[in-house]
């Protein structure tokens, strides 16, 4: 009896026995659950999972995040709550993901009403939702038009590949893209080379490389960008671009710097390239205005955004202006699920509730209150916390003790009913909803004071 690779593969325990010979009935029993098999196993009935979840991640899920000890059941607003009925402040929003809140209503009705129409089809046909949500980003920005994706990785992808294109159409062969060291960019591959942090690319590489055509800087150092520059134009290659994030958000939530970026705008125009800003976390109101690069004074030509711009549900968007609007054409990039109809009805949801609630009055309201609260327990820990910086609702509050480290303070504000998440080696991130009240952040900050109180003890 001959057998397929396939077979082949559904008998195989080990790679040793593999292309051992195998007999007739055991061929049978071995493809039995893969091939003649046509009764599903049913899957489990999340009800049924309030004490179980964590086995079946030991089971099932692969171990590429190390979880707290938290199996989260509901969320209302800025609060969750946990399967042993504790409630939690949400000052992580699903990492800066969950601009509304958790359960929001109009967000909630958006995204119901879209299923109840059609929630996919293609972008093989014109999506209403999708050319609306197009319109928006782009009256509200110096965007000409408007790629969509799925996350800030894609977003961050399409961006690299625009600036590729652009590079060799105009003759270009070693384009170059500079990026700033301690980025964060995602964790595709050309998107974790843009990110210029080694202990993310270990074990990834080939013959101890990445993806070829990057380079790195130091952030907010004008000298080190420029010489960037000189290695990007010599030796045959050209700058294709220089990329950056307006505040770093992973790399310990430091801002930009608005003469950096501004000599930053004035070499690529000076080598005809371009400029991209990445604004997956910093973008979408995050920092009290509606994109990051505003806060730094310069208009790219290309930025990304993800996370906040669904509210939770998987969008990103690739946005550009001028001849980066246009380089791609038919067939240069795409998306199965890029601008869907659910995901795009998600984002005008986010958009609508935006302009009707006054968020961004709100994020700047809510991030000089909570950026004061924490200096002020800063001061009151010296000897534990240090640098509190950040801008709106992104804010970081350095960990300077030696014998603490962020993950700590995280823990015990966790005991203290309060979710945080570490950015960097040594800062404790804020990310809230962008509708967090005053009153919550008094709460937040009255229990990270506690969280901090223990640890020194």
């Amino acid at each position: 009896m001959k057998l397929s690779s396939i077979a082949l593969l559904a008998i195989a325990g080990t790679s040793a026995s593999a292309f051992a010979p195998v007999s007739r009935s055991a061929t049978t029993t071995a493809l039995h659950a893969t091939i003649e098999n046509t009764k599903l196993v049913p899957p489990k009935k999340i009800e049924d999972l309030a004490t179980t979840t964590a086995d079946l991640y030991a089971q099932n899920v692969q171990t590429t995040y190390g979880r707290y000890p938290l199996t989260v059941e509901s969320g209302e607003g800025c609060w969750l709550k946990t399967t042993d009925g504790k409630k939690y402040l949400d000052c992580v929003s699903g990492i800066a993901t969950c601009a509304l809140g958790h359960a929001n209503p109009a967000l909630n009705a958006a995204v119901k009403k879209q299923m109840e129409t059609m929630h996919h089809v293609s972008n093989l046909y014109f999506i209403p939702a999708q050319a609306a949500l197009a319109n928006w980003l782009c009256e509200n920005s110096n965007a000409d038009k408007v790629f969509f994706c799925n996350s800030g990785a894609e977003a961050n992808e399409a961006a690299i590949k625009v600036a590729r294109r652009h590079a060799s159409n105009r003759g270009i062969t070693k384009p170059v893209i500079i990026t700033a060291e301690q980025s964060f960019h995602g964790r595709t591959l050309a998107a974790l080379t843009a990110t210029a942090q080694p202990k993310y690319h270990k074990g990834f590489g080939y013959d101890g490389k990445m993806v070829p055509g990057f380079d790195y800087c130091k952030y907010n150092d004008i000298e080190s960008l420029e010489a960037a520059v000189k290695r990007a134009t010599s030796d045959g290659q050209g700058l294709a671009a220089i990329m950056m994030e307006p505040l770093q958000g992973e790399g310990g939530i430091i801002p930009g710097d608005a003469a950096f970026f501004k000599k930053a705008r004035e070499l690529c125009d000076e080598h005809g390239a371009l400029l991209m800003c990445d604004e997956v976390q910093a973008g979408m109101g995050r920092t009290g205005t509606l994109w990051g690069h505003e806060q730094v004074g310069v208009i790219p030509d290309v930025f990304t955004s993800a996370k906040a711009l669904g509210g939770g549900v998987p969008i990103g968007a690739m946005m550009a202006r001028g001849e980066a609007a246009t380089t791609f054409g038919p067939g240069d990039h795409a998306s199965t699920y890029g601008g869907n109809p659910l995901a795009c009805a998600a984002g005008l949801a986010v958009a609508q509730y935006m302009c009707d609630h006054n968020i961004l009055d709100n994020v700047k309201a809510r991030g000089e209150q909570l950026e004061a609260g924490l200096t002020k327990i800063a001061e009151k820990y010296p000897t534990i916390l240090g640098q509190v910086r950040g801008r709106g609702l992104l804010r970081g509050v350095e960990v300077i003790a030696e014998d603490i480290v962020p993950g700590d303070i995280v823990g015990a504000a966790m005991q203290e009913g309060l979710l945080l998440v570490p950015a960097g080696y040594n800062v404790v991130r804020f990310v809230p909803p962008l509708i967090i009240s005053e009153d919550e952040i008094n709460t937040a900050l009255e229990r990270f004071e506690a969280a901090v109180k223990a640890k020194a003890n």
